[in-house]
């Protein structure tokens, strides 16, 4: 009777005969839900340090695959300046060597017309010569 009275007042005994405010079934539930948040709070703390260290590991991923990258692509651009330059140097040569002919032909014109002139030289030293 007492306990009834006390229970429509709010107030409850628990096992240890303390006066409590709560129901004992209340209490428990709340003690229970207590636990499963501090429980649910550590996986998260866990779960958020997992993170930060998989956030890490990409951002350092991603920093040397930014790295590789921009070497990739100065490589690449390098390859192009010396297939660039090859070509360059290749028309010179090119142009040197059309140059180089057109030299000899006309060293071998100059040539031929020397030996011509020679040819005739001498043919006249002999009709000198001969003439005398």
């Amino acid at each position: 009777m007492a306990d009834e009275a006390l229970a429509k007042a709010g107030l409850h005994f628990d096992e240890l005969n303390k006066i409590r405010v709560l129901e004992p079934e209340v209490q428990q539930q709340t003690t229970e839900l207590k636990e499963e948040c501090k429980d649910f709070v550590d996986k998260m703390s866990e779960f958020q340090s997992i993170v930060g260290t998989f956030i890490g590991m990409v951002d350092t991923v991603a920093s040397e695959v930014e790295k590789e990258k921009m070497k990739a692509i100065g490589s690449r651009n390098l390859l192009k300046s010396i297939t660039k330059q090859r070509e360059a140097q290749q028309q010179q040569l090119q142009a040197l060597i059309t140059e180089k002919k057109m030299q000899l032909e006309r060293l071998r014109v100059q040539y031929e017309h020397l030996q011509k002139e020679e040819s005739e030289q001498n043919d006249f030293i002999e009709q000198f010569i001969l003439q005398k």
